[in-house]
């Protein structure tokens, strides 16, 4: 494994770590390019979560990606599309290094957890919205994900938000035009990339109305998708072991649904 480091906007909290296959050149087995996946931990836009860190990056990288993992701006530091521009930036870094970094540049994945669900969201949904773009340049649409995986993501901006994370991010009070503008399933588009979703139906902290509200846009505009949810299983539950203290082997399965979604959108054999 390659390890590398680098910020994505220099004028923000925003850090990436990448994880690194170098290339497989022995006899018959060759493999020069790999697909990748961007991960972004969760954490209300307040604070960046690590159980939903390293523990998520290292299954992917497992299964034969290369990853990339986004600590981005939290705090008074999430507005102002920071988040957004720091991980538009990171999809853009990967395209333009995705020779030097062994990356298939037309198999970008965004994965997020919570919060980071929504700025995962927001870079499948809004990579080129008129506000984004009036203080942004996003190369021609080059931070585009071609495809996005949303862990018991926060969506909505309406009764059934997760008002701190979105206060968070939009800078703006519950109830006001900048506030309801975060709420990512009225921003669905024809051009939102293809989606894995899941979430668990009793999670207290950031209902499952939320994955349903997304999942119902995406239906109404034919974007690709696929949905689980899970009859069991509070808020914040990652890879579903014992290393991020939620041990269960039914949700646990999500991350191997995942991988076979993933594996078939972008075509791919490890």
């Amino acid at each position: 494994m390659e390890m590398l480091k680098f910020k994505p906007l220099e004028e923000t909290q925003g850090q990436v770590v990448g994880y690194l296959h170098s290339p497989i050149t022995e006899m018959e087995i060759h493999r020069e390019k790999y697909p990748c996946v961007l991960v972004c931990p969760g954490g209300a836009y307040a604070m960046v979560s690590q159980r939903e860190a390293d523990p998520v990056a290292l299954r992917f990288f497992a299964a034969g990606y290369q990853v990339f993992l986004l600590t981005y701006s939290v705090g008074e530091q999430a507005r102002d599309f920071r988040p957004l521009k720091e991980a538009s930036e990171t999809v853009i870094r990967i395209r333009e290094n995705a020779e030097a970094w062994h990356v298939d540049p037309d198999r970008i994945a965004v994965c997020g957890f919570s919060a980071g669900g929504h700025l995962a969201g927001s870079l499948g949904i809004l990579w080129d919205s008129p506000k984004l773009l009036e203080t942004y340049d996003n190369k021609g649409g080059k931070n585009r994900p071609n495809a996005m995986i949303l862990s018991y993501p926060v969506i909505t901006a309406d009764e059934f938000a997760h008002v701190e994370s979105i206060e968070n991010v939009s800078g703006c009070p519950k109830g006001s035009e900048g506030y309801a503008y975060f709420s990512l399933d009225r921003q669905v588009s024809e051009k939102t990339c293809p989606t894995f979703l899941w979430h668990t139906v009793p999670d207290d902290c950031v209902p499952v109305e939320n994955s349903i509200r997304l999942m119902e846009a995406l239906q109404r505009h034919g974007i690709s998708y696929e949905a689980h949810f899970f009859p069991r299983g509070g808020h914040g539950i990652s890879v579903c072991t014992k290393e991020t203290g939620t041990p269960d082997s039914h949700n646990a399965q999500w991350m191997e649904l995942c991988l076979r979604w993933l594996n078939q959108e972008f075509e791919y054999q490890l």
